[in-house]
């Protein structure tokens, strides 16, 4: 029998106690074939059934608790390791526990000693999410905080979605988080994100308003700091990315991307953006309005820590393969089945689409990078942030200001 068919215990109490009627009511040669059938059932052996058949089937109380196996030096551990990748789930946290906690040793964070470490090797998923749930309930994270219209151009565009298994580094999905508030009126800062689809690499820059002139700049913020070249752009149907001037960029300026779009209400063509526009920009920076240049400008160094934190130091998990189970109702279930929780950098490394040298320089800044200094740093800033002056109503920011390719208008 399969591992996902095995009885728990409550189950096989409950299955024996069905067949415990039977078998008392039962003769001795009738008793022999029960007692074979609830051994291919449950797995005892035939000794141990006769002896429950005679018992009243009631669950005794363990006599001696176990002992913990994982001592107050583990919790510890997990505790600073835990607040380091900002609390993901224990599923994504245990298997890069060990060289997060080397890294965090390095820096002075924590000290292990390497028995401490073998049992960071060791422990299970659901240990870790007990552990967790435990020492993190006084250090809770930080509270999480229109239709667009179509363009003729859209007709010579691909209306499509980026396969799940998509293996090859350099699909981007691309989309635009409005930071306007309560009021979609004036200018006000937008966070243009894209997302590799094969490797989870995240990019993210500020831009105060949607013009041609400052997409195509926070495009140009990107693509200077991207480890690995572009295959395809892959936005929704805004015009802010599907006009006459970016297509003109994406085709003369950049040479050899692929250009494609979400089909019309289809949301979930953009699924991996849309999600990290909720994790990765929502969840920071809420639904207030930001409208200045002083925090488009800000905002953009905040996602500088972003960048370095969540492509070197959060794991993420991928879809590694979807299976559909039958069901008595004759509709398939679907249940979907993840790989083990990689870095972006870990994932775009292992595509072999970076050189080894390049690999050496990022992983040298992975190195000397502090990552528990850093979160922390990500959420002070973020403070500071919300403390800045917004746009005076009746005055126009000038959005020169925010470019940093200014020579280039």
């Amino acid at each position: 029998m399969s591992n996902e068919e095995e009885m728990t215990i409550d189950e096989r109490y409950k299955y024996l106690r069905k067949m415990q009627k039977r078998y008392r009511e039962s003769k001795r040669a009738e008793q022999g074939q029960l007692l074979a059938e609830m051994k291919r059932v449950v797995g005892l052996h035939r000794k141990s059934l006769i002896r429950l058949m005679k018992s009243d089937l009631t669950r005794q109380a363990r006599r001696k608790q176990r002992g913990r196996t994982y001592g107050a030096e583990v919790d510890d551990a997990l505790r600073i390791i835990g607040e380091s990748f900002d609390y993901i789930c224990a599923e994504r946290l245990t298997p890069n526990l060990v060289w997060m906690a080397e890294t965090l040793v390095k820096h002075g964070e924590m000290e292990m000693r390497p028995e401490q470490i073998k049992q960071l090797a060791e422990i299970s998923v659901s240990t870790v999410g007990r552990i967790m749930n435990r020492v993190r309930q006084d250090e809770p994270r930080l509270p999480r905080k229109g239709p667009e219209r179509t363009n003729t151009i859209t007709k010579e565009i691909p209306a499509k979605r980026i396969v799940w298994n998509e293996s090859e580094a350099g699909h981007f999905e691309t989309d635009l988080v409005h930071h306007c508030g309560v009021s979609a009126s004036g200018q006000y800062v937008h966070t243009l994100q894209m997302v590799d689809v094969a490797t989870g690499w995240s990019e993210r820059v500020a831009t105060l308003g949607r013009s041609y002139l400052v997409t195509r700049d926070g495009f140009r913020r990107i693509l200077a700091r991207l480890p690995f070249e572009v295959k395809e752009i892959h936005p929704d149907n805004g015009s802010e990315f599907i006009n006459q001037h970016m297509v003109r960029f994406w085709k003369n300026v950049v040479k050899g991307v692929e250009l494609s779009r979400s089909r019309p209400y289809q949301k979930n063509d953009n699924r991996f953006v849309e999600q990290k526009n909720s994790t990765l920009v929502r969840a920071y920076l809420g639904f207030d309005r930001l409208d200045s240049v002083a925090q488009n400008n800000f905002l953009n160094q905040l996602y500088d820590k972003m960048w370095l934190y969540y492509n070197f130091f959060q794991p993420v998990m991928g879809l590694d393969k979807k299976q559909y189970i039958p069901a008595e109702n004759g509709r398939s279930r679907l249940k979907r089945h993840y790989d083990q929780a990689q870095t972006p950098f870990d994932r775009l490394w292992a595509t072999g689409v970076i050189s080894p040298e390049r690999r050496l320089e990022l992983e040298a800044l992975r190195d000397r990078t502090n990552p528990r200094h850093l979160r922390q740093k990500i959420y002070q800033m973020i403070d500071q942030l919300f403390a800045l002056p917004g746009a005076v109503p009746g005055q126009t920011e000038d959005v020169f200001q925010t470019l940093a390719y200014p020579e280039e208008t």
